[in-house]
């Protein structure tokens, strides 16, 4: 993959040399696109970790080409399974015994499968119903050769928008995140974490951990059902229950994030689900991010001042923050503005903010080429990467929800 990826990549730089700026352009668009259904098809096929990152870059068009990012979105959904027979010997190894043993009922078709593991129903000897988590075997070993591999393939396409040194800095951000998630004894923590601190939150239900039925890569929870969010039309989910769900939604993240000061980092849609009275039922706690004070306490600072459009206060908490170089080349207000607009549109006026019919991801992307010309102003800050992972996939949540929402009245206590 890395080879042809950088093939087309030096063959395409060639030509340019040849071509009129529009042709460069075009030709560059055709080989980004072909090179992001390559990368896409080869991560599905690997899993581990390349995958993991690549759900998380589908997301990150400010770091990659549209042409590359597009593609990536297919890694969301859900994965080709492994064989039964590969599960139950993992099972089985961790375990001590065979699944038909250790279960009532065992279903050999997986619930749900994904990057590093897939899930299947099954039963308890005392008639609960759970799910059962199983890591694929050798993925943990893989880790730093796919994480290597892909800044690799990245770099030799062409594809990185970013300093080398930044870059390195996220990778090891996300390789220690990756590391906590291939823990499922880490993960069984997570979950009773979360569990104890959503007990006071009716809107929010968190499995119960199976203690005896999970080790570090099997790990089993009660099976707490709900509809997924491409079924809400199909199950005729009124607008004021869709409203209702977006406002718990916001105010779940909200908690996590300025209270709790610990986020559900992967809000993949496979990882939430939704009951007909408005309760989200939270999935997958191998990503979790604790955030020191000081980052959420500058964190606040920037929105504030940038609800207020207080732009050297944007400047002070963007320095805070890491995000603005110290050494790097002034910034004029107006980028900040053009930036604050699209971010602020849903807490702007006193309209009600359709999430359905948002475009802010189109906005923003069109506000990219003019930034790049202020690249050596900003770096991306390893301490911001979960919780913009968690911001940014949540509006896309809200936007298949097709939510409705004036959601400044909830921010505004917690800045």
């Amino acid at each position: 993959m890395t080879a042809s990826v950088a093939g087309q990549y030096a063959k395409s730089r060639i030509k340019s040399v040849f071509q009129s700026p529009e042709d460069a352009a075009a030709e560059r668009a055709a080989v980004n696109e072909l090179n992001g259904e390559l990368i896409a098809k080869t991560l599905g096929e690997l899993k581990g970790a390349v995958m993991k990152v690549g759900q998380m870059a589908s997301i990150a068009s400010d770091i990659l080409p549209r042409e590359l990012a597009e593609p990536l979105k297919a890694l969301q959904k859900q994965a080709p399974p492994m064989a039964f027979e590969v599960i139950a010997e993992q099972i089985e190894s961790e375990l001590g015994a065979p699944p038909e043993t250790l279960f009532q009922r065992f279903e050999r078709e997986p619930f749900a499968s994904a990057s590093i593991g897939q899930v299947h129903r099954a039963t308890t000897d005392d008639g609960r119903e759970v799910v059962v988590k199983v890591q694929y075997p050798g993925v943990d070993g893989a880790v730093d050769s796919d994480l290597a591999h892909l800044k690799l393939v990245l770099r030799a396409g062409g594809l990185m928008k970013v300093k080398k040194q930044d870059m390195d800095a996220v990778f090891r951000e996300v390789r220690a995140r990756l590391m906590e998630e291939l823990d499922y004894c880490n993960e069984a923590d997570n979950v009773r974490l979360f569990r104890e601190y959503h007990q006071k939150h009716e809107f929010v239900v968190v499995p119960e951990v199976v203690g005896e039925r999970s080790a570090q890569r099997v790990l089993t929870l009660t099976f707490e059902p709900g509809d997924s969010l491409d079924e809400l039309d199909a199950r005729g989910y009124s607008q004021e229950t869709r409203d209702t769900i977006g406002q718990h939604l916001f105010s779940m993240m909200a908690e996590q994030l300025f209270d709790f000061r610990c986020i559900h980092a992967d809000p993949n849609p496979g990882n939430l689900a939704i009951r007909p009275d408005g309760t989200i039922v939270l999935y997958d706690f191998g990503c979790i991010k604790k955030i020191p004070r000081e980052v959420i306490d500058a964190y606040k600072t920037t929105i504030r001042a940038g609800l207020a459009e207080d732009y050297p206060g944007v400047e002070r908490g963007l320095r805070a923050l890491g995000v603005r170089r110290l050494d790097g080349p002034p910034v004029p207000y107006q980028f900040y503005k053009r930036w604050r607009d699209a971010f602020a549109e849903p807490f702007l006026g006193d309209e009600v903010f359709d999430y359905g019919s948002a475009t802010i991801h189109d906005d923003v992307m069109k506000l990219v080429p003019d930034s790049l010309k202020l690249l050596d102003s900003f770096q991306p800050p390893p301490e911001l990467v979960f919780i913009d992972r968690m911001i940014v996939g949540h509006y896309g949540n809200l936007r298949t929800i097709k939510a409705r929402g004036r959601f400044l009245d909830t921010l505004r206590p917690y800045l």
